[in-house]
């Protein structure tokens, strides 16, 4: 009717204006800058947002924020028997994993944290920090979590003296606790506590430099209930192990001292 060939009428797409979710995602970037791309499209979608991680890539590459490096897959571990004798969690409450980590004061005095992490459920349930570290220490970190949160089937650790301590293990076997030692020289068998681990380092550890163990007490608390009720966890589907909205958060003073 105009004269025009039909083959050229072609439907010419309206670019998107994505300003409004550019800005919301370098907030996120800024907020939480150890996340890539992908932890952010998962807040983003918490914030209510419609995006898949593949906009959010070109987005976030766009705006000159930084890429994840590629790794390596690591090569698994076996013993000489070519199996990982590890017992796997099939509930919450199933296995328990503590471990130690270590680090130094702005005045060079070493000091000690216990990390607890329920295996099923991904939560850390606490994270003491002491400038030394016993086997009461252990049972005094423990007592209140068993309070908090009920008693787990196992207790899953390595072979460290304050965890075999016979007087620990009698406890646990007392209160209906087994424990569980890793096989020597296996820290792939505490693999879920060491990737926490991994993660407290690099998010916490090396980005802050800490002058009392109480200040690094306080800015660990804050860090692991951002970790436990903000933060995507690949295993969980991208969700945080106890998630709550990013519109009302509570205040943390960060005077707890278990998490």
């Amino acid at each position: 009717m105009l004269g025009v060939a039909r083959s050229s009428l072609r439907y010419q797409p309206k670019p998107a204006n994505d300003d409004a979710l550019r800005l919301v995602m370098i907030r996120l970037a800024k907020q939480y800058g150890w996340y890539g791309y992908r932890k952010v499209t998962a807040l983003l979608r918490m914030e209510g947002w419609q995006v898949n991680h593949k906009k959010v890539e070109r987005l976030w590459g766009e705006e000159g924020l930084q890429l994840p490096h590629r790794h390596k897959k690591r090569r698994r571990l076996y013993h000489q028997d070519s199996s990982v004798i590890r017992l796997r969690p099939t509930h919450p409450n199933h296995i328990w994993a503590i471990d130690f980590v270590h680090d130094k004061l702005s005045n060079g005095r070493s000091y000690k944290m216990l990390t607890v992490l329920d295996e099923y459920s991904r939560e850390a349930l606490c994270v003491a920090v002491r400038p030394r570290m016993n086997a009461n220490d252990v049972l005094d970190a423990l007592h209140p979590l068993l309070m908090k949160h009920g008693k787990p089937e196992f207790i899953r650790s390595d072979n460290g003296p304050e965890f075999i301590a016979a007087h620990l293990q009698d406890w646990l076997k007392k209160v209906g606790i087994q424990p569980m030692q890793i096989y020597p020289g296996s820290p792939w068998e505490n693999g879920y506590n060491e990737r926490f681990n991994g993660t407290l380092r690099r998010e916490v550890l090396n980005a802050e430099w800490f002058h009392s163990t109480k200040q690094a007490q306080v800015a660990i608390n804050v860090w692991l209930r951002q970790y436990n009720r903000v933060r995507p966890h690949h295993a969980l589907n991208m969700r945080p192990p106890v998630p709550e909205t990013l519109l009302e958060k509570p205040q943390i003073s960060g005077t707890e001292t278990g998490g």
